[in-house]
């Protein structure tokens, strides 16, 4: 069994209805069963194998909280693809069709694809941006209150759980915290898996953020997005980040393109393989596509994923 810390909550799949309610981004959160899917509606570019879903960040986090809201019968999983994403799809066609999941959304989490993206697609996508998943954790939180979301966290040592629950509080106390679990560090057996699935569900999670590691974490989500009608978020060193371990690249280097060559120094041993070896297949994959070749057929790719 996993180490654990499960919140109560409502019993079985049951979900809060919040009242309408206004985020610090403008606009009002629609109520549950109302409106389209507006992650899935966002326009949809590729870059190597991987279809990205293209909006500034604003957009990304006003679309988490109504996705969240949604009264919906089955789940959403959003993913952020960095170079190192693209690489691994690139190299395993199981991986990039979980990426194309039509019940998948991914957001691009590296500077790098943005510019392929820019480049590959100059009129549809002139201002491809980078949406970074502490980022968008950050703003949903921010944006969260008493009506809503309710948010479980998945992932992490019991020691990162326990500090990332600590940041919420102190830094978004009007955040619901609902639930938060430590999984062991090895597959879990199909009991398990329901039994972590059924503590998920008690509580009324409306979102759950999913910090496991690339790919492990983009498995995950779209697991859970099959099982719960939740929003599951790969979130990867998001938690790290928010729980303060690990330091994050200065604003510079994040905006440059170079966050890479700093998170290969301060972790060397990791993700040495990740950068070594992602940086030169990312490139591979992106011009052996044929969006940066500007073929006139993939272009109109945007909007169909």
């Amino acid at each position: 069994m996993s180490d654990a810390e499960a919140t109560s909550g409502p019993e079985g799949h049951r979900h809060l209805t919040p009242a309408p309610m206004r985020t610090k981004l403008g606009g009002v959160r629609p109520m549950p069963g109302t409106g389209p899917s507006p992650l899935r509606d966002l326009p949809s570019c590729r870059v190597g194998p991987v279809p990205f879903r293209v909006a500034p960040l604003e957009a990304a986090v006003a679309g988490v909280l109504t996705e969240a809201a949604i009264n919906r019968a089955k789940g959403l999983a959003v993913h952020f693809a960095n170079a190192y994403t693209v690489a691994l799809a690139d190299d395993d066609r199981a991986y990039a069709s979980l990426l194309a999941s039509p019940d998948a959304v991914v957001f691009t989490d590296g500077v790098p694809v943005a510019w392929v993206g820019r480049r590959a697609y100059p009129r549809v996508a002139p201002e491809w941006e980078r949406v970074y998943g502490p980022d968008v954790m950050t703003g949903v939180m921010a944006a969260s209150g008493p009506d809503g979301p309710r948010h479980y966290l998945l992932g992490g040592s019991p020691a990162t759980l326990g500090l990332l629950r600590e940041a919420i509080s102190h830094r978004w106390p009007q955040a619901q915290i609902v639930g938060a679990e430590s999984p062991p560090f090895r597959d879990l057996s199909p009991a398990e898996r329901r039994q972590q699935d059924e503590r998920i569900a008690r509580t009324g999670a409306q979102i759950v953020w999913v910090g496991l590691g690339t790919p492990k974490q983009d498995w995950e989500v779209n697991r859970l997005a099959a099982e719960l009608p939740i929003v599951a978020m790969a979130v990867g060193a998001a938690f790290d980040f928010l729980a303060g371990t690990k330091s994050q690249a200065p604003t510079w280097m994040q905006r440059s393109g170079t966050e890479w060559f700093y998170r290969l120094v301060t972790e060397p041993k990791r993700l040495g393989r990740r950068y070594l070896w992602g940086n030169p297949r990312f490139l591979r994959a992106a011009v052996r596509y044929p969006g940066l070749r500007r073929d006139r057929r993939d272009r109109k790719a945007i909007g169909g994923g």
